[in-house]
């Protein structure tokens, strides 16, 4: 009898070793309902860690689960490739609901982060550009330990166009005064110091690297009369128009425009695809390493897609040009100068 009831404690034990294994405390789960759609795939991304996943949806909704550490942001793609924030967090599960046809309205909770998203969103969804950076503004001062609050900062202050640099260190010190071991904080004082230095009308810093073909690479290439410095990252539709916009001018302009572009993908499959693909030749970085990528910090670059605009001597020309169309134009404007 001592034998059997040994076997079913066992048992016992390894039932409630099991159940918590499959607990929802052990990663960040979320459920989606969408009016007004009955199939389709999202993209979902990590951009501090340089991961993404497909989330397809049938008849209107989906679940998707993720194992997760620390509060984290997600960055949901739709097919129109327009893009909502997602505070992720262990143990939390997260909803979303609206209209399909009408996403800016969608709304996402769950946690008090996406709540304090959400009800940021719709607000500014009515305000003029200015009046939504002078909400940012209050939002960030009134809550400065909030995982908004660094959202909203690289949005508005760092991502924009033309960036901030000068007011996003300041916010960032505010951040970090309340969250003081937040290493993306920490990562992103140092990158906005590096910005600093590598403003519009200061020269390209020197550097020496190597490609993801072995080759070596350094600052003595950017010499053409236009010569860009991408970041990008194959989870990153905007960065992507703009890989394959600056390779069909570079093709169109033979001897006038010289790239190298600083892959932030975890791995370098899907680069060496993408390059591939769509034959580019120019040099492109891919160590691994992410955001940590020794080429990202020596130019100061902070986001994706980042770019770095510079003349035949060096001199930086433009910085963070935010879609396609602005970086054709930009240097469509430079070549006819030439």
């Amino acid at each position: 009898m001592s034998s059997r009831l040994q076997h079913i404690g066992i048992l016992f034990c390894l039932f409630l070793l099991l159940a918590s294994c499959g607990s929802s405390d052990s990663g960040f789960q979320l459920q989606g309902r969408f009016r007004n759609l009955d199939q389709g795939e999202f993209y979902i991304y990590d951009a501090e860690k340089g991961w993404k996943d497909t989330i397809t949806v049938r008849d209107g909704r989906f679940s998707y689960q993720t194992g997760l550490k620390d509060t984290t942001i997600l960055t949901l793609v739709f097919p129109n490739f327009s893009e909502l924030p997602i505070f992720a967090q262990s143990g939390v599960q997260a909803a979303i609901e609206g209209d399909a046809s009408q996403l800016r309205k969608v709304e996402v909770k769950g946690s008090e982060a996406n709540e304090e998203m959400t009800a940021f969103r719709l607000r500014t969804n009515q305000l003029t550009p200015p009046e939504a950076l002078a909400a940012a503004e209050e939002f960030i001062g009134d809550h400065p330990d909030s995982p908004v609050s660094f959202y909203l900062l690289k949005h508005y202050f760092i991502q924009s166009s033309p960036p901030d640099y000068l007011k996003a260190a300041r916010f960032c010190r505010r951040l970090l005064d309340a969250s003081p071991e937040n290493g993306v904080l920490v990562r992103l004082q140092k990158q906005l110091s590096m910005l600093a230095a590598t403003a519009v009308d200061s020269l390209l810093p020197h550097f020496a690297a190597t490609d993801m073909n072995g080759r070596k690479v350094s600052d003595s290439l950017l010499r053409s009369p236009v010569n860009v410095v991408l970041a990008w990252a194959s989870w990153n539709a905007e960065s992507r128009g703009m890989l394959r916009k600056l390779n069909s001018m570079k093709k169109k302009h033979p001897g006038k425009i010289a790239v190298v572009s600083i892959c932030l993908d975890a791995n370098s499959h899907d680069s060496r695809e993408t390059f591939r693909r769509d034959s580019i030749t120019w040099p492109n970085i891919c160590t691994g390493d992410m955001w940590h990528t020794p080429l990202m910090q020596t130019m100061g670059l902070a986001t994706v897609p980042a770019i770095t605009v510079a003349d035949k001597q060096g001199k930086i020309l433009e910085r963070n040009l935010p879609n396609v169309q602005e970086l054709e134009d930009k240097l469509g404007k430079l070549l006819s100068e030439e």
